[in-house]
Parts: C-alpha cells; structure tokens; sequence
C-alpha cells in the first residue's frame, strides 16, 4: 500500500465520523458548562488512581500529577525550554560529600493529604514501603509493578525526624531527584479508615494533589474537584471540575470535540487539523523529549542481533513520508533524542532514508526482497504518546517490506502492551517476539538512555527490554549517573548517544510535537517541553 493510500484510509475514516458528529456541533456547543474541563485520552480506561498510575505518561499526566505530589516535581510552567526538576513535597536535599549514596531530603510543613491528615517524614517511609517492602501490611503489587523503574536505584530510607528523611542508593546516582518526580505519597490514615484495602482506596483515594478524584467507572470516565486547600496557593486549579474520558480511536476524540461532548482533546489525527482549525478550535503543539521506536530484541532467536539488520532496518524507513502523512506533526529522528539536544553527540551512523544501502546490508546478510528476514513486532492500537500507530506500522511495513524485511504484527491494548514490555524480551510471553513499538521519551538521563541501554538495568528495574548488551555503553552509563555536574554529565551522555545510534541499539523513527485540540473557551493553558501539562491553569469560559 502506497502512502497516498493510507492518507486516502485515514481521511476516509475521519470524514466518515466527523459527517455524523458535525451536524449536532452549534447544538451540542451547549453542552459544556463554565469551570468544568471535559479531556478526552488515547488511553482505553482510567489509570490506575491508587497513587502509582497506570497508562504510562498519560496516566501520569492525568491521574498522577493531579492527585497526588512526589518529593520533586516537573516544572510545567513554561514553554520555551525544557521542563525541569524543582522541590515539591521537599522543599531541599543534600548529598553527602562523605559518600554520594546518601540523600538527605528536607520536607515541606503545613501540607495536607486530602482527608486532612498530615504529610511528614512517616508518610514518607509508609509510601516508599507500600512500593518495596514486600513484608509491609500495605505493600501493593500493582502499584510496586508501575513504580519499579523509578524507585530502582534506591536501596534504603529512614526517617531522621518528623521533617527530614534519609534515601540511600545502590550506587552513586546523581538523577535520583527526576525518579523521585514519579513516586507519588498517598495517606496512610485513608488505606487505615478503608480496611487496609487497596480497592477501596482506588475508590476513594486521598494524595496531597491540585485535584481529588470525587468518582470514576473503569473504561468510561473519571471526575475530578478542585482541592482548594493544596499546599502551593499559586497551583490551585482555575476550573472546578476535570472530567477524564477514555477514548482510544482518534477519529471518535474528535467526533466528540467538534460535537461538544469534551473541551480537549490528546493526539489530533492530522488529517483532521484542517476540519479543527476551521471549526475554530486551538491547536497546540510544541518540542518535548519524545521518540516514536521500536525497542529490539537481542535474544539468540532474533534477526535483530545483527547489527547489518538493525542497520538495514534504520535505513529503510521513509521518515519524511511519515511526517508527511502525519501533518508535519512529527519530525524525522536521529537517533534517540532531536539533534539540537545536548545529549546528541557525533554518530557516524546517519540515520536516513537509503532503501539501497539497506539492501546492500540486508544482502550481506542473507537476505533480500526475494529471500526477506522475517520479523515480528507487538504494536498497540493507541496509547500515551503512541501517536498514530497504526497508519505508521503499516507505513514503516511496506518500506521494509521494499528492502527485504517482513514484519508481522501482534497488536493488542496499550496497558497489555506496557506489561510485556515490563516483563522484558526473554519472557514466556515474549517468545518469539523481536521487537516492541512503545514510544519512549528522554525527560532525564535514566529513562532517555542510561537505564534504556545498561546492561545493568533489565526490566523490570531498568528499561533495558531487549537485552542488549555493550561494555562501552555500560561503561558510559555508569559513569554518567555518577556526575553530579550537569556540563560533564551531559558530555558524557553525549558519547553514550553517539555509541548507541552507532550500534543501532534500537530503530528510531520521528518525534511527536505533541498536537492536542481544545475548544476556543479553552484559556490558560500552557504546553511544557514535556509528556507532563499543568491543568491547574487552565479555565473554561
């Protein structure tokens, strides 16, 4: 199938249900009401609300930031530069000069759960022990299960008084403080009042968050209230109400905007901008630390350990034709992360479009459009920062297809999908699958590269799916997370990037410019340079 036939696919499918919803639009502008902000997701059900959301940086997004706060926090206020790590439920940390392992994190008074109890040091040791104490009454597998990567590098923690705790690390760590953005406190004294009961707290949780949830029914919507009584006074939230539906088909999320039924919407179809745009709806994007991959196996049993096929299969993806199909909403990838970031280096592996080339190391290898590799992948129908996978599998097929690649799809849920990348490459589960399309972001050292690529860092402590293996990279990793200095750190990064898109770690396709659509009484909004947004500023008119 050629390119202009997909775009033919898509628009057909979007004409088709912005026809049937468009004619209720004027009617159904009504529907909205003045302090509550209606979101439609690309995830398929509510995130897991306990404290430790599922959905991956969606669930985040919508579920974790909102209700609940971490000992750091993103800085989302801004748009014209990354977003950074500033204090939250700490207020300041120190390491020890003596050894580096040891973080001191001084914490904020005055802070408030949702049910009114207090935040302090105890809250603190309770949570970490509800993630990774298996022997503590209020360990909980499923949130320990979405938490693992972030709280991998600690070791040990205590309470030094009521205000200040103790994190060790297993080793020298310099970018503890970005995991611990993602590690989020719920209230002791709710799991107590509830039974000790975990379900009943999913339904009615209490965090320290902008938001509370006031109620949700898996698969179908989630309402959440303004907390007014959230420690930082210039963070509470300008509407009243966030109601959070799950939509997982693109063309329905904007069947429903241009309806009505929501306010905003996550990951526009970019056929559809056009139809927005005359609807006078407001369409966002902006940079953020976003690759859309697919994550390789290097188990014995996959194509993908030669690197003349992980070569070949990086050379023979049109990106430009996919940032064509896609709007121009995506820009062609370089490697891991944009080639204007600090992290970038100086790959003598130019990704590109070279459908010969590839042909010429895919015929070195055995292989040929007459003789293809064959390979098969797990894809998902949506999901957080997914894009829109589907139309691009089938695009990226067909080029390899072209040079001597075929790729056979399993595609199931985006949670379905995140378990078995969770459970990584070799597992039962994962038999003779060779690769996973889950898209990938590089917010911080660890999850961008230093725990993508070590060695030391299998799932599920790391991200490391496939197995991959490299004493230069191992080396650069570790050296990388032991650099306080952002200069040095960032130099050797660099090195380390440069090593991985040289060995062709993984196939890097285009970064998402992260379009969303809102309604034009939508105001406030400001879109960070990352997968997280504030909604507190944000109002409806």
């Amino acid at each position: 199938m050629t390119r202009r036939s997909f775009l033919r696919l898509l628009s057909a499918a979007s004409l088709t249900a912005l026809t049937m919803m468009s004619a209720q639009h004027d009617r159904a502008w009504a529907q909205g009401k003045p302090g509550v902000l209606r979101v439609a997701m690309t995830a398929g059900d509510i995130p897991l609300t306990t404290g430790q959301p599922s959905q991956g940086g969606e669930g985040i997004r919508f579920m974790g930031i909102t209700l609940y706060d971490g000992l750091t926090r993103w800085d989302l206020s801004k748009s014209d530069k990354a977003a950074q790590i500033i204090p939250a439920l700490a207020e300041s940390w120190v390491v020890n000069p003596a050894d580096q392992k040891i973080w001191t994190f001084t914490l904020r008074k005055g802070v408030t759960f949702h049910d009114g109890s207090e935040f302090n040091a105890d809250a603190v040791v309770w949570n970490l022990d509800k993630l990774m104490k298996k022997e503590s009454p209020q360990f909980d597998q499923s949130q320990a299960n979405q938490a693992a990567s972030y709280f991998a590098p600690i070791a040990s923690w205590r309470k030094i008084d009521d205000w200040t705790v103790e994190i060790t690390t297993k080793r020298v760590d310099a970018v503890l403080p970005y995991n611990l953005a993602s590690l989020f406190m719920s209230s002791p004294k709710r799991w107590e009042e509830l039974g000790k009961d975990w379900a009943k707290f999913a339904e009615k949780p209490s965090g320290t968050g902008p938001w509370m949830l006031e109620s949700f029914k898996p698969r179908e919507r989630a309402e959440l209230v303004r907390n007014p009584n959230h420690w930082d006074k210039t963070r509470i939230t300008k509407s009243e109400r966030l109601i959070l539906l799950p939509m997982p088909d693109a063309n329905t999320r904007v069947a429903a905007l241009l309806s009505g039924q929501v306010d905003w919407i996550e990951a526009p179809p970019p056929d559809s901008v056009p139809r927005l745009k005359q609807q006078k709806m407001q369409i966002v994007t902006n940079l953020y630390p976003h690759i859309w991959p697919y994550q390789l196996s290097f188990l014995d049993d996959s194509p993908f350990k030669d690197i003349r096929i992980r070569k070949a299969a990086n050379l023979a993806i049109d990106r430009e034709g996919i940032a064509k199909m896609l709007g121009g909403l995506a820009v062609p990838a370089k490697g891991m992360v944009d080639d204007k970031h600090p992290w970038f280096g100086k790959p003598t592996f130019q990704i590109k479009y070279d459908p010969a080339q590839a042909k010429a190391l895919l015929k070195e290898a055995g292989y040929g459009p007459d003789k293809p590799v064959k390979v098969k992948v797990i894809i998902s129908p949506s999901g957080s920062g997914q894009m829109q996978p589907l139309p691009m599998n089938e695009f990226i097929k067909e080029n390899f297809k072209d040079v001597g690649i075929d790729m056979e799809f399993e595609v199931m849920d985006w949670e379905a999908l995140r378990t078995r990348r969770r459970l990584g490459a070799d597992a039962p589960e994962n038999k003779g699958r060779h690769g996973i399309n889950n898209s990938w972001a590089y917010w911080d050292p660890d999850i961008g590269l230093i725990a993508a690529a070590g060695s030391f860092a299998r799932v599920p402590v790391g991200f490391n799916w496939g197995d991959y293996k490299d004493a230069k990279a191992d080396e650069l990793a570790l050296k990388a997370k032991a650099a306080f200095d952002a200069a040095e750190q960032n130099k050797i990064l660099a090195e380390l990037h440069t090593r991985l898109v040289d060995e062709a770690m993984w196939i890097w396709v285009v970064h998402d410019l992260n379009p969303r659509a809102m309604r034009p009484n939508v105001k406030g909004f400001v879109q960070a340079q990352s997968w997280f947004q504030d909604l507190t500023p944000v109002s409806v008119e």
